[in-house]
């Protein structure tokens, strides 16, 4: 168990027991998806799509950040079996890191042993702009949180080597696919902050200087519980703004909703050609 045994794995293979109940036969995926502010319009995309609330998935929480739907979903993306969670807990609300990893451990006790991770994020990076696309190929985890203290959890790794947390593989074909279908992708390192404040711009000369090229306030904790478990991982950003102190405009989180909308048939069409490469 972990310190809370409400987020172990016992608890995962309850909840998926849960989400068989009220959706039926759940076909193994062949990918996990975590789809992060704004990008949830993916979920359109999937056929046959089921879905159930977070709500009524006994750990996880409702959704209450704009731009999370709150539901998780199963059905086929470009012709193949997904589970999508179309929204996320995040610590700035409240859960503890071990809740903001658990869904991780629900979409495995679905079936899926391969996860795509999303994010809003700010640009660190001056290279970056507004809507681009960064491939993750590394993180640094600056929440001072971790999902995996406590008694360790069965089917976990106790020291889980973190050496190449984001698949380079996996990482490998989301670039070909982006190269065909014209989306020039940039890649980098995100960061992970607590939250919910934005970053001041000291806060950003020093990420800057520790290697961040984006910076959010997720996917960190489901990370660390994805390769815990054995779990291959992709991950992309969506660079929504320009960080505090790269842009003399204030940040705000309408801006990031209103970029992820701009960039959504980009982010959803790569998302559904590496599906159907995998």
């Amino acid at each position: 168990m972990t310190g809370d045994a409400r987020f172990d794995a016992v608890a995962a293979h309850r909840a998926a027991d849960v989400v068989r109940r009220h959706l039926g036969t759940i076909d193994e995926p062949a990918l996990a998806i975590v789809l992060g502010s704004g990008l949830g319009g993916l979920t359109g995309r999937i056929e046959s799509a089921t879905a159930i609330a977070f709500g009524d998935v006994p750990g996880f929480s409702a959704a209450t950040v704009a731009g999370h739907a709150g539901r998780l979903i199963v059905g086929r993306l470009a012709g193949r079996p997904v589970v999508a969670l179309a929204g996320r807990f995040h610590m700035y609300e409240g859960h503890p890191a071990e809740q903001a990893g658990f869904p991780i451990r629900v979409l495995h006790a679905l079936g899926a042993r391969t996860l795509f991770v999303s994010n809003a994020a700010g640009g660190i990076n001056p290279a970056f702009t507004p809507g681009d696309l960064m491939i993750v190929t590394d993180h640094l985890n600056l929440m001072f949180r971790n999902p995996l203290v406590g008694r360790l959890v069965a089917g976990d790794v106790r020291f889980p080597d973190m050496s190449e947390p984001y698949d380079r593989a996996l990482a490998a074909l989301l670039r070909e696919q982006g190269a065909s279908l014209g989306i020039a992708l940039r890649e980098g390192v995100y960061c992970g902050l607590l939250g919910p404040t934005y970053e001041t711009p000291a806060e950003v000369r020093m990420l800057r200087i520790l290697g961040a090229d984006a910076v959010g306030m997720s996917t960190v904790p489901e990370v660390v519980v994805a390769r815990a478990i054995g779990m291959r991982v992709a991950g992309v950003s969506c660079i929504t703004n320009l960080a505090s102190g790269v842009s003399p405009t204030p940040l705000s989180h309408a801006e990031v909703i209103e970029t992820t909308a701009r960039v959504a048939s980009q982010f959803e069409s790569l998302v559904e050609r590496f599906v159907a490469a995998l």
